[in-house]
């Protein structure tokens, strides 16, 4: 298991310099060729094919992942994005693209990878522009500030992925991510537990995966 959680950290800074950087979140969050995200019906999806994330899977947060930026959408498609770690000040901006809908978005992010299931080693990116995805990763960054500051030792959390969600008046009920931490492990990943189910032994036999429409 200890492969799968390990992080290349050529060129990074000091683990205890993580505290500092990641707090800047709670005040504002290498691509990955999966992207993933929460659908508008509270499923962690993702891939092209949106292929929804196994509910009890655990996943690795690398804690020098965090991103934040902004973002300029189109009808539907990205047309610019500048994005930074937050080691370093936010972007600089120019003019947004003209037919960007909503002009630069605030944007933060962070890379995850998958330690049990049917997804094990998968590597993903999540990027949100939302109040709920920002909130999120914001929670998230601050527990691993305070965790840094405890104990440099084990800076990556394990984290299951969740939801929550509010009443909109116009839009009904609107779903939010949660990131919900269930360990703290170090960057070798020497010290994770193993969290495979053997197929053997899960009564309920193989899981169907979930296309979203």
């Amino acid at each position: 298991m200890s492969n799968l959680v390990k992080f290349a950290q050529a060129g990074l800074p000091a683990v205890q310099t993580l505290a500092t950087s990641l707090r800047t979140l709670e005040t504002v969050a290498p691509m990955s060729s999966a992207i993933i995200k929460m659908d508008k019906t509270g499923h962690w999806v993702y891939g092209a094919d949106q292929t929804e994330a196994e509910d009890d899977a655990r996943w690795a947060v690398n804690p020098f992942s965090f991103v934040h930026g902004f973002i300029a959408w189109g009808d539907g498609e990205v047309l610019a994005e500048k994005m930074s770690s937050v080691t370093q000040p936010l972007p600089e901006l120019d003019a947004a693209p003209p037919s960007a809908k909503k002009g630069w978005e605030q944007q933060v992010g962070l890379m995850l990878k998958c330690l049990s299931g049917e997804d094990a080693g998968l590597e993903c990116r999540y990027t949100t522009t939302s109040v709920g995805g920002k909130r999120a990763v914001q929670t998230l960054a601050v527990a691993i500030a305070a965790q840094v500051e405890k104990d440099p030792e084990r800076p990556v959390p394990i984290v299951t992925l969740g939801k929550d969600h509010y009443q909109h008046k116009s839009y009904g009920r609107i779903y939010t991510p949660v990131f919900e931490i269930v360990e703290w492990v170090s960057m070798d990943g020497e010290d994770v537990q193993k969290l495979d189910t053997p197929a053997a032994e899960n009564p309920e036999g193989p899981r169907r995966r979930r296309r979203a429409a």
